[in-house]
Parts: C-alpha cells; sequence; structure tokens
C-alpha cells in the first residue's frame, strides 16, 4: 500500500463527513446501512482488486462484455457500412473506418442491448437477479422492499427501474424517493454501458469489466449517500419486506425483442437532444465568459480563458486529491470529473479518452480512479430526467419534489466519488491496469 492507497482510503471518511454536514437531520443516522454500505463496497473491491480469483473473474466478465460487443456491431456495420467501423479497421469488402462518430458506432449499440435486456426480463432471468440484490440490501440494511428493488434494478437498467414499484411510488416516503433519485443518477444503465466502452476501448482494454464492477459498487454507495443526506424520518410500508418486481410481460418473445429495440431507439435520440441542447449552451455560456475574462484578465493581472469546464476543474481540485489521484494529473482529472455535472458522463468520458491518447495522465491509477468517478448518471439533466419519470408514474410526489432531487444529485455526486475513493483505495501496480 503507498501513500496515494492511504489518501483514496482517508477520501471514504472526508465524503462521509461532507455528507453528513449537508444532511437534513444530523442526529438521525441509520448507521447499520453506513456499516453495511461501505462494507459491501471494500468487500467487492477487495474481491476485484487484490483476490487473485477476482481478478479472473474481472477478465472474464470484461471479455464476455467485448464479446457481446462484437455480435452487437455486426447489425451496425451491415446497415452502416464502413461509418460503423472503428478507427484502423478494415471491413470484408476493404472498406477503411473512416475514424469514429459517435453516432454510427456507439449509439447503436443502446438497441442492442435494450433488446437484450428485453429479452432477459421476459425470460424471468433479470427479475431474479434483481430480486437477489434487493434481498441482501433489505435484510442487511434493513430498509425499504421498495427502495431496494429499485436501487438492485438500477445495476443493470435506468429510468425504468423506477416501474419496479410503480404500485408502491405514491406512498412512498420523501427518503425513499431520495434513495431512488440518488440511485438513479449514481448508476449507469447497461445499455449505455456499451456506449462508455467504446468510447474508451481502444486506450483502456479493460475498460468494460471496470464498469461492470463500478456499477456494483456504485448500488450500496447510493443507498450510504441519501440516508445521510436525507435520513428515513416516517415509516416505510415496505419496511423490511421483501418485494416483487412490478413487470408487464409481453405476449411473445418477439414483442419483448420489437419493444426493448423500440426503447433503445428513444434512449439514442434523448441522449442526442441532451448533448446537442447542452453542448450548444455550454458553449454559448463559455463565449460569454471568455469575453469576460478578456477585459477582467488583464486587471486582476491573471492568464488563462474563462470556461465552464475550467471553472469546474478548479471546484473539483481539492476534491480529485481527497480520491487519490496524483497532483500531477489532478488539473486534468478534475476538469473531466467537474464537467460531468453539466455535459453529462458521455462527454467526460469522451475527454477521458482523448487525454489517455494524447498521454495527459501520469499515472495508471488516474484513469481507473476517474473512471469509477464517472460512473453515474450524476448530473443536471439526468435529475430532470428521473424527477420527471417519478411524477409521470405518481403526480401526487410532484409537489415537494424538488428540494428532494437536488438533495438527490448531491448524493449521487458523492455515491459516485465515493466508489472512486473505494477503487484508488484497493488499486496496486498488480491490479488490473490499462491493458
Amino acid at each position: 500500500m503507498d501513500i496515494y492507497n492511504l489518501v483514496s482510503f482517508s477520501g471514504i471518511f472526508i465524503l462521509l463527513g461532507i455528507a453528513w454536514i449537508l444532511s437534513a437531520d444530523r442526529k438521525n443516522m441509520n448507521w447499520r446501512v453506513i456499516f453495511w454500505g461501505i462494507g459491501l463496497q471494500m468487500a467487492i473491491a477487495l474481491f476485484i482488486f487484490v483476490i487473485p480469483a477476482g481478478k479472473n473473474f474481472f477478465i472474464i466478465v470484461n471479455e464476455i462484455v467485448v464479446k457481446v460487443l462484437d455480435s452487437a456491431s455486426a447489425g451496425t456495420k451491415f446497415v452502416f457500412g464502413p461509418l460503423a467501423l472503428p478507427p484502423g479497421q478494415v471491413n470484408d469488402s476493404g472498406e477503411k473506418s473512416v475514424g469514429f462518430i459517435l453516432a454510427f458506432q456507439s449509439f447503436p449499440t443502446i438497441i442492442f442491448f435494450s433488446a437484450l435486456i428485453a429479452i432477459l426480463y421476459f425470460c424471468g432471468i433479470m427479475q431474479r437477479i434483481i430480486k437477489a440484490f434487493a434481498y441482501i440490501f433489505t435484510k442487511l440494511m434493513k430498509i425499504s422492499g421498495a427502495e431496494s428493488l429499485v436501487v438492485a434494478s438500477n445495476i443493470f437498467v435506468g429510468i425504468e427501474s423506477t416501474l419496479t414499484v410503480k404500485p408502491y411510488l405514491s406512498r412512498m416516503t420523501r427518503s425513499e424517493v431520495c434513495t431512488i433519485l440518488t440511485a438513479g443518477m449514481a448508476t449507469i444503465a447497461s445499455s449505455v454501458l456499451a456506449l462508455y466502452v467504446l468510447s474508451l476501448q481502444s486506450v483502456f482494454p479493460t475498460i468494460a469489466g471496470h464498469l461492470v464492477s463500478a456499477s456494483l459498487l456504485s448500488a450500496p454507495a447510493a443507498l450510504v449517500m441519501s440516508k445521510i443526506l436525507l435520513p428515513e424520518g416516517e415509516k416505510p410500508e415496505t419496511l423490511g419486506v421483501q418485494v416483487n418486481p412490478f413487470y408487464e410481460r409481453e405476449k411473445s418473445l418477439f414483442e419483448a425483442i420489437i419493444n426493448g429495440a423500440n426503447s433503445g431507439v428513444k434512449m439514442i435520440v434523448g441522449i442526442a437532444a441532451l448533448l446537442i441542447a447542452v453542448l450548444g449552451l455550454v458553449a454559448l455560456v463559455d463565449l460569454v465568459l471568455w469575453a469576460l475574462g478578456a477585459k477582467i484578465n488583464p486587471l486582476l493581472g491573471i492568464e488563462g480563458q474563462w470556461s465552464l469546464k475550467a471553472i469546474c476543474g478548479y471546484l473539483f481540485y481539492p476534491i480529485t486529491l481527497i480520491l487519490g489521484v496524483p497532483p500531477s494529473d489532478a488539473g486534468v482529472v478534475s476538469k473531466i470529473i467537474g464537467e460531468r455535472l453539466i455535459v453529462t458522463e458521455v462527454v467526460s468520458y469522451k475527454d477521458l479518452a482523448t487525454a489517455l491518447e494524447q498521454k495527459l495522465l501520469q499515472h495508471e491509477r488516474s484513469a481507473v480512479i476517474t473512471t469509477y468517478a464517472l460512473c453515474g448518471f450524476a448530473h443536471f439533466a439526468s435529475m430532470a430526467i428521473f424527477v420527471g419519470g417519478i411524477c409521470a408514474l405518481a403526480p401526487a410526489k410532484a409537489r415537494n419534489i424538488g428540494s428532494v432531487a437536488i438533495r438527490a444529485l448531491i448524493a449521487a455526486t458523492l455515491a459516485c466519488l465515493l466508489t472512486a475513493c473505494v477503487a484508488g483505495t484497493f488499486f496496486r501496480e498488480s491490479s488490473i491496469l490499462l491493458e
């Protein structure tokens, strides 16, 4: 264990302290959630990074995801031809790749994964896996079965996880709603996991395995942070009770595939629209900031251009050091982690890939920690999407959900950072690295 492992370990308690300071009720802590949540994270990270069997399992998971992605690309290459080829590849007809194009190489895999998840739901496999994770959370942490079910669902799916507790949603407490929102924003959906893998695989071959382990680590982290920021002050209807996931089963497997594929298309349209709108608005704000900086910098005697990314980098710089990122890399990493809050994790992962391509990071642990810190939908756009989903299913919750949503966004951000600290604590030079 070196100094940076100790820094990451200390960062766990610093982040917990920040969450406690921001808590709505500092005297009402569910210590069982905190202890078991951190304990589960530590156990998973120890298995993945230190124990030989865990490393082998990690490699197998990474290879499985990559093989599945290769299968997903078959349809993409047939439809889009050379536009679907990753950089440097040549197809059977001798056509060369035209370079990386997000819309043609990464987005279509979302359709495939959405259809695959729909098949797993139709066959009853996904429900059994989710119930197993939910059972662990409910029994160990003494929380409600409904919120456990949503947290477990978010390890594998996104906004649709809220549907699993649709019959209970309108009667949930504020703390339960906060947990649902936090879990949604602190994790990623399996359907978009492929998007990040394809963005980073050429420079980070084991990225798939790291993203899967990050999803597992972030689930208990979401429970910990949500229950600290908004502790349970009421008695949930399903407290300590095992709840079965609500699922409207399709009439046939083919119908499940069609509905899953259509859901993937909707997700792609939503992501594309979000990126176009947000990045355009950010560029507009940066233009204003650049103009202000051009006038104010000479008066203050400072250099450099003003931008949202630069501002986020300054704000997240101390937190990046807490995660265990070496100071030589902290400047680059803080901008990547900080910008996620505004421009989404899709852009942040792309910037991480660029940083690795240009060899801007001197330490491999920096890339690994950044990967875990970014593994979640913790940004303003996602908060609006998840709040809209809950309000659509339970309109009565719309009245007071605003303050809960802000706390959930903070909790989700801290949960992702907590996951990065746990990964940084167990990272070794002998761990799974970039190759």
